[in-house]
């Protein structure tokens, strides 16, 4: 049987669409947390 089976197929890309979701999760914490940011010094600087 070859390695390449479906299942192990299955497997391989679901624990890279997970690393890759917890990337864009990661992301999209930074870009939220760097708005945030951003309005605060904005406005202390208004």
């Amino acid at each position: 049987m070859g390695r390449n089976n479906a299942k192990n197929i299955k497997t391989h890309n679901d624990k890279l669409h997970k690393e890759q979701s917890k990337e864009k999760a990661k992301k999209n914490a930074r870009a939220e947390k760097l708005k945030e940011i951003t309005k605060k010094f904005n406005e202390s600087k208004a």
